[in-house]
């Protein structure tokens, strides 16, 4: 399989996808004002290719912060691409097409993956496709969008959740899911007063959330959101860890870019040497993939502000790109199987 990646900052379409030949599936990252357009011209550009987009930022050997992005694979897959909707009311109505797809594939948990894009309510869409996709032993990577849109086959969608299933006939896939935290002390709380609609913790053992995080931190309510890039929560899930940013201060409670529930139990995080986990990472999938063919992954908006701010966004891709073709985009929360975690990575390795 071969991946291609085409790029036009001033927003060009046919631009970006000069020299594309032959695409067995497509996916798209434009910006909020050329995203319709733009799904409209690759669907005429090429039709009935399976392909699917977001509004976001898409990166190889650099991040395209504006303009178009495009992500093809070619030769040595076969692909099919939908959407389910409605995915704050009822995205299970929807599940005959991703269950259709499957079969329609012969997808196997050896070399399929699911990449998804999500307009928002990634918890209650991850928990519904992982429905499908378990039966399968199917891996699940992607992200959410910006803009509350996103799109499959030349079509916009709202309130959706867009997907693809890749089948590699030229070897194996695997999903992988990179944290650069790790825990702080041994503070452990019970979130309370939550309200799962608005991702908003009211309470952490008792106390105002709010004041519990400053305490703590000796943070002020304005460092709060600059804190939560060094200390954001975590959220026990088995023997893994699910991060939870912090996105605002709602009074003497705390909104965040994940759903908490009454009860859940929560620990905070301390930023851990990501240069050094970075090199773990793509280490770990040179043991598991001595040949790979590409690389696809999803890096949260707020690992881009971190990186960016320290200067090493363009040297954490190219380190990437050591592994061959690498490319992904940034997005608003990460997908990892049935799991929306915050500020991670999630990638898919085709061999």
């Amino acid at each position: 399989m071969h991946q291609f990646f085409g790029k036009s900052l001033s927003g060009n379409l046919s631009e970006a996808v000069k020299g594309l030949q032959s695409p067995q599936f497509i996916m798209l990252f434009s910006n909020s004002s050329q995203f319709e357009v733009h799904v409209k011209q690759l669907e005429k550009l090429y039709p009935n290719i399976p392909s699917i987009g977001c509004i976001g930022m898409g990166y190889s050997t650099g991040v395209i912060e504006n303009g178009v992005s495009v992500v093809a694979f070619c030769g040595g897959i076969s692909a099919t691409a939908n959407a389910l909707e409605q995915v704050s009311v009822m995205p299970v109505k929807y599940i005959h097409r991703l269950e259709e797809d499957i079969r329609k594939v012969n997808a196997s948990h050896q070399d399929t993956v699911c990449i998804d894009f999500c307009t928002g309510n990634d918890a209650c869409a991850l928990t519904t496709i992982d429905t499908a996709l378990r039966r399968s032993g199917i891996s699940l990577m992607g992200g959410t969008g910006d803009g509350g849109k996103v799109s499959a086959n030349g079509r916009i969608y709202e309130d959706s959740v867009v997907y693809a299933l890749v089948k590699n006939h030229n070897g194996r896939v695997k999903t992988y899911k990179e944290n650069i935290y790790h825990q702080l002390g041994n503070y452990r709380f019970i979130a309370s007063n939550t309200d799962r609609a608005n991702y908003i913790i009211g309470s952490l053992n008792g106390k105002p959330a709010k004041q519990v995080y400053k305490d703590i931190l000796h943070v002020t309510d304005q460092e709060i959101l600059t804190q939560t890039f060094q200390n954001p929560f975590g959220k026990i899930n088995g023997n893994d860890t699910c991060i939870i940013s912090i996105k605002d201060v709602a009074g003497n409670a705390l909104a965040c870019f994940r759903q908490v529930n009454d009860s859940d139990v929560l620990i905070l995080l301390q930023l851990g040497d990501y240069k050094a986990i970075t090199k773990e990472t793509i280490a770990s999938i040179c043991r598991d993939f001595p040949k790979r063919s590409a690389v696809f992954s999803v890096n949260c908006l707020f690992r881009y502000k971190l990186f960016s701010e320290r200067n090493y966004m363009q040297p954490y891709l190219q380190e990437m790109s050591s592994l061959g073709s690498h490319t992904g985009f940034v997005g608003y929360g990460e997908h990892y199987n049935n799991r929306f975690v915050n500020q991670s990575m999630t990638c898919v390795v085709f061999e």
